[in-house]
């Protein structure tokens, strides 16, 4: 099938997953129709295919919600927050030391490939990371986005069924209740953000660049509000695609191996992050839903739109998801090799 008509066959199979779970009463309908569809249709064999650019401008929007997040009361929120970071290096450690002997134990996964697995960084970030080490791509991908998968899934039942949270918090404000020259401000944080972020190496540039200006525009006092709800939607909408496409030719035999293998990691991972949860929730350092978003090793756009569903404070989650991907993108060179999973 010819790109664009995978492109529009794509789209149009996450459309439907919308409108079935709006229908139905489902939770997150744009983010979780579009990923429940597509991945359906990628398991059956639909020639489905990502829209590229397109999606990755999307995550900007995120990038711009979480830094119009960042005011001066979160400045002063941070040294509250230290004790809680400071577990972020141990939360890590451990994961490596459970994850690589699982991988390369249980799973018989080379060196490399099992590292980079186990290590809860980005999903691109920690393919590009072990690829370039010698690890194999398709696994990598698997396994990152089945965690994702499965903590996007998981944790707004968590959410609802153990926290009591309703996921019903304004995600933002109408597009016609929000001044031109805010929306201009926050286009413009988008795009400058994006590219100027990839211009100079940026890892997650997509994101972190967009919250980087934003959040300088909304020190400075220049944007006082999140993106527009529409424009939200919009980023759920192609992150729920995203997650199902990368299903696309998934094999039984990388079902029942590979898949699986990421499925029983993803449970080392919760009990994990639910032990470090109950720490910070026992000694006080935030509220049980902070806490609980806080360490649940999702990928940083979709923890990004729970946050704001769920009414948490943004700021303290997204702090944490940042450090825990700092200290992974920055450290997972040096600790590969004490794993013994360096390059060669």
């Amino acid at each position: 099938m010819k790109p664009f008509r995978s492109h529009l066959l794509t789209a149009g199979i996450a459309a439907l997953g919308v409108l079935v779970f709006y229908l139905l009463g489902l939770p997150l309908p744009f983010l979780f129709g579009p990923m429940a569809a597509c991945l359906i249709a990628a398991l059956v064999g639909a020639p489905l295919k990502g829209l590229g650019q397109i999606s990755v401008a999307a995550r900007t929007i995120l990038g711009v919600a979480v830094g119009a997040s960042i005011t001066p009361d979160l400045l002063h929120q941070l040294p509250l927050m230290a004790a809680s970071l400071a577990l972020v290096p141990i939360y890590i450690t451990l994961i490596a030391l459970v994850g690589v002997p699982f991988f390369t134990r249980v799973c018989k996964f080379d060196p490399v490939t099992a590292f980079y697995a186990a290590m809860p960084g980005g999903l691109q970030d920690m393919v590009i990371f072990g690829a370039e080490a010698g690890g194999n791509v398709r696994i990598l991908s698997l396994v990152h986005a089945t965690r994702v998968l499965i903590i996007v899934t998981i944790a707004p039942i968590l959410l609802t069924q153990l926290y009591g949270v309703a996921l019903s918090n304004p995600i933002g404000a109408p597009l016609t209740s929000i001044p031109l020259q805010e929306l201009a401000l926050m286009a413009a944080a988008a795009l400058i953000g994006w590219k100027g972020g990839e211009r100079v190496g940026l890892f997650g540039a997509s994101i972190l660049g967009p919250m980087i200006v934003a959040a300088v525009f909304s020190l400075a006092g220049l944007i006082h509000m999140r993106p527009p709800k529409e424009a939200i939607l919009a980023a759920q909408y192609f992150i729920g695609m995203g997650i199902g496409v990368y299903y696309v030719g998934v094999t039984i035999r990388e079902l029942r191996q590979v898949v699986l293998s990421g499925t029983a990691f993803v449970i080392l991972l919760a009990l994990l992050a639910a032990g470090f949860a109950e720490i910070v929730i026992l000694a006080g350092f935030a509220p049980k839903v902070e806490a609980f978003l806080a360490y649940a090793p999702g990928g940083q756009a979709e923890m990004t739109v729970l946050a704001i569903v769920a009414g948490a404070d943004l700021g303290f989650v997204i702090t944490h998801h940042l450090t825990r991907i700092i200290l992974v993108i920055t450290g997972a060179p040096l600790a590969a090799k004490f794993f013994g999973a360096g390059k060669t």
